[in-house]
């Protein structure tokens, strides 16, 4: 036990030492949920709207009102036809138009809504935020009802917190324990450890470890910052989100145990780590996307990736605030994806160099 404990000390050092690393491990995640938290974002803010009417009776006035006292909108000009504002937003100094009927205030209807529609998405959040601002200035005037749970003011970090813990935690366990072995090799060192007196399975269990403790150290960070800077509320109960993220921990450090069976130079595990794990955790997780709405042959792909299962727990975990018993399922795959990749990746480990 002695032995274990002094090759896990010896590879923490080998970490706190090594400035670059400690850079990477506790930097990246402080920039990126900064940049997803408040520089990335699908928040609506300051849409430009031209306001199209013939006459600014008072229910017309007090939409229009309260509109422009909103954080959403910002009124830049009042037109007489659609065809003016059709002209301003194809000039690019509108993005939004709302045309009032004539008798907007006798039927209570008649409003029309003219979107930038280049980004389908935005011009979809444009026009019901604008519905649902009006609707908030007099309800009798729109049969518009909704109620958005979770996250009624459709902050973008509310999405992207998850995300970010499911590719950092993946990146990092996996990239640092892969280029971690690799490097024993490169320098020759491996021999000297296989050759000590611990056996092989407790040096791999010992060079995990610091990565480990480290990976939590990150998760604490994060889940602090998502409190405190971002403002996301943790809804759902602490202790399972560490049990839930622990799992997904021990499955990033056995894929990266896996790259380094593979790799023979610390620069091909950065390579295999950037392009197998990055992109695909990015793209195809529902990280960005909703995997729902990719075509069927990207979601058979996604179901075998890690973070897509992860992601759906943290956000029904964190936001939702549910129990465990609604994220059995994605658990259960961690679990067997976890088991498959340590067992693939001891039985591939080499012994003898």
């Amino acid at each position: 036990m002695k032995q274990f404990i002094s090759f896990v000390i010896k590879e923490a050092r080998h970490i706190l030492r090594d400035k670059r690393t400690m850079l990477i491990l506790f930097g990246m995640p402080i920039v990126l949920m900064l940049l997803f938290g408040f520089a990335i974002t699908n928040d609506v803010k300051n849409v430009r709207t031209v306001v199209v009417t013939s006459q600014m009776d008072h229910q017309t006035q007090t939409a229009v009102e309260r509109l422009a006292a909103s954080e959403y909108f910002t009124i830049v000009k009042t037109v007489p036809t659609p065809k003016d504002a059709e002209w301003m937003i194809r000039s690019q100094k509108a993005d939004l138009a709302i045309v009032f009927a004539q008798d907007f205030a006798s039927k209570k209807s008649g409003a029309q809504f003219i979107v930038d529609g280049s980004d389908p998405n935005m011009a979809q959040q444009w026009t019901t935020y604008a519905q649902q601002t009006m609707a908030a200035a007099n309800p009798s005037l729109f049969t518009l009802h909704s109620s958005l749970l979770y996250n009624p003011r459709m902050k973008s970090a509310y999405n992207f917190v998850p995300a970010i813990m499911g590719m950092l935690l993946l990146l990092i366990c996996a990239m640092m324990t892969s280029v971690s072995i690799v490097r024993e090799k490169e320098r020759g060192t491996m021999e000297v450890l296989l050759v000590s007196p611990i056996k092989p399975l407790m040096i791999i269990v010992a060079k995990v470890v610091p990565y480990l403790l480290l990976a939590l150290a990150i998760l604490a960070v994060i889940l602090l910052m998502s409190a405190t800077v971002l403002d996301v509320p943790l809804q759902g109960g602490l202790g399972w989100i560490l049990v839930v993220s622990l799992i997904y921990i021990l499955l990033a450090l056995s894929l990266g145990l896996l790259i380094s069976n593979i790799a023979q130079t610390q620069f091909v595990a950065l390579l295999v780590s950037a392009m197998v794990l990055l992109l695909p955790t990015v793209m195809l997780s529902g990280m960005l996307f909703p995997v729902e709405s990719m075509p069927t042959i990207l979601q058979w792909i996604s179901a075998v990736i890690p973070p897509r299962y992860y992601i759906q727990a943290m956000r029904k975990l964190m936001i939702m605030g549910v129990g465990i018993q609604e994220v059995w399922q994605e658990v259960v795959i961690l679990i067997g994806m976890t088991s498959l990749l340590l067992v693939v990746s001891l039985k591939k480990f080499k012994t003898r160099l």
